[in-house]
């Protein structure tokens, strides 16, 4: 039997374009010789729709679109994620669902029997959950359908046990002779190994070939890697999609050789860069940007941040803006002109030097007497954002911000100020990543001007501030911001870990008083298992201290 994989990017809610996908991907792939076709999970509306759910004609409309692709499907079905609403009873009721459709028309549905309420899903806000799997008999094969979480019970992932039911056990009692799951699965740094080990799992267990189809492009803040896969009855990868791009493959179940794209298995960092670079093409062209602009300090943050606009964007709809104050080095300004150069990228120069000095004076009378600290700072940052915003809304380009993860959870930001913009590109990534990916974008040749990846790190806000003059060394910073942020571990235990308790408690007691920023943040591309967004719901007045 060969299978058709249609590894696609929809659109959350634009249901003539994803239709549009799905029709010419049934085609080309029916055209291929493929004898069964899978989409992705919830294809037909995009996912996550969220509360477009609840709007009057949304799920109405997603049905209808599916009517018309399923009349261009002939005689090889083809499996398309949908929202189904169920109509016996009164009131709405939805379920997260996929349709069979053949020659013309949805022969038969599956609905999602496991619904995920952790970190960023919250299904069972929208869905009812099956109470079991769905099996479909064609031409003398028992076919089982899941979806995405279904086939999520491993024994190495704790939040999946929290199910009574187990949809794999129930199709391996029921003897069927290939299991497909349609998946929406947003990519984390790491996912892929748990991905292939549960649909090796999944095969071994109903002793059957298992084709996993994933979504592949960014939706807001989740990106989606692709990384499709097909599994023998033996439990061995017979193929596996390319990451982060999309792809239609037809897959022969009897083939004996396993075949992989390139960029199925790739090193880390090139995972990074790719997952990046398609969550902010996506997120700009998605929200009809052609274009983006950033402010270039000649430091590693918005370095690197520019180099991913340029591949996502393309040199000639990038724009670099330099923003010196009286108090930016030399060595920066340069710095940020080289890389400017290097990318190929239109490049501007605006110094603040005069909008700081407006404001301080216009603020003299009432600062009278008060010593100059960190507002007088903020006033440079926040000039530097009055300037960008400007920019942004006279020459309609995407404002990008290129604040780290290491910064937006100590607070080293300043709102209204570098955080002003409409995507913050690189804000899940830790400053030690973000050293490491500047690293391989060099591997080839210098782009980065290693002047940058060598001097200290400074947001230059006062004459010769450094970065650790208020913090821990970033290696330190970021091991104790992965225990507190991403483990949940308290103090004691981060202390226990090795860690000085001083240094603990200060940066602890930083995360907590900068939930407000975070709040206000733009929203960013999350690519680590915890992200500070939608995944992540900390009050903002609490008391708690651990």
């Amino acid at each position: 039997m060969k299978i058709g994989l249609a590894q696609i990017n929809p659109t959350v809610g634009n249901l003539e374009g994803n239709r549009r996908l799905i029709i010419d991907a049934y085609d080309q792939l029916k055209k291929e010789g493929a004898n069964l076709i899978v989409f992705p999970e919830l294809v037909v509306s995009g996912y996550p729709p969220r509360d477009l759910i609840f709007k009057s004609r949304f799920v109405a409309d997603n049905e209808d679109s599916l009517k018309i692709i399923a009349h261009n499907v002939g005689d090889v079905p083809a499996i398309i994620g949908f929202v189904e609403e169920d109509r016996r009873d009164s009131g709405r009721q939805f379920y997260n669902a996929a349709a069979w459709c053949y020659r013309g028309a949805i022969a038969g549905v599956a609905r999602k029997c496991l619904l995920p309420t952790y970190d960023v899903f919250d299904e069972d806000r929208y869905f009812e959950a099956a109470p079991e799997p769905t099996v479909i008999e064609h031409e003398g094969m028992r076919i089982g359908i899941t979806i995405c979480e279904d086939i999520w019970i491993h024994p190495e992932a704790p939040p999946y046990s929290r199910y009574d039911v187990d949809p794999l056990d129930l199709l391996a009692a029921s003897g069927i002779g290939l299991l497909v799951n349609l998946s929406a699965s947003p990519w984390h740094f790491g996912k892929g190994a748990l991905r292939e080990d549960l649909v090796m799992s999944a095969a071994r267990r109903c002793s059957c070939p298992v084709v996993y189809c994933n979504a592949v492009g960014g939706n807001d803040e989740l990106i989606f890697d692709g990384h499709s896969m097909v599994a023998g009855s033996d439990a061995r990868l017979l193929a596996g999609l390319a990451g982060f791009e999309e792809e239609l493959r037809v897959v022969d179940l009897d083939q004996k050789e396993p075949t992989f794209s390139l960029s199925f298995r790739q090193e880390n960092m090139g995972d990074i860069h790719d997952a990046l670079v398609i969550g902010l093409r996506d997120y700009a062209h998605k929200s009809g940007f052609d274009r983006a602009l950033l402010g270039l300090s000649g430091g590693i943050d918005s370095s690197v941040t520019a180099v991913l606009a340029v591949h996502a964007l393309g040199a000639n709809n990038v724009i670099g803006i330099s923003l010196p104050s009286a108090i930016s080095s030399q060595h920066s300004r340069d710095d940020a002109a080289i890389l400017a150069r290097n990318l190929g990228i239109e490049y501007h120069t605006l110094p603040i030097a005069n909008i700081v000095s407006a404001a301080e004076a216009t603020l003299k009378e009432i600062f009278e007497g008060l010593e100059r600290d960190v507002t007088e700072e903020n006033v440079q940052a926040r000039s530097r954002g009055l300037l960008l915003m400007a920019v942004s809304n006279k020459l309609g380009a995407l404002l990008l911000t290129t604040g780290n993860k290491s910064e937006l959870a100590v607070g080293y930001c300043t709102l209204y100020g570098d955080m002003c913009g409409g995507l913050a590109v690189i804000s899940d990534l830790p400053k030690v990543n973000v050293y490491e990916l500047a690293q391989w974008i060099n591997s080839d040749g210098e782009i980065i001007p290693a002047n940058t990846l060598t001097k200290p790190p400074s947001a230059e806000l006062s004459p010769e501030q450094k970065d650790e003059d208020s913090l821990p060394p970033y290696d330190v910073l970021d091991r104790i911001l992965e225990m507190y942020v991403e483990n949940g571990s308290s103090s004691s235990e981060i202390v226990d870990a090795g860690f000085d308790r001083a240094v603990v408690c200060d940066i602890i007691r930083k995360v907590d008083l900068n939930e407000y920023k975070r709040k206000q943040a733009a929203p960013g591309l999350k690519i680590t298992p915890l992200a500070f967004g939608v995944g992540r719901r900390i009050p903002l007045v609490q008391g708690y201290v651990s």
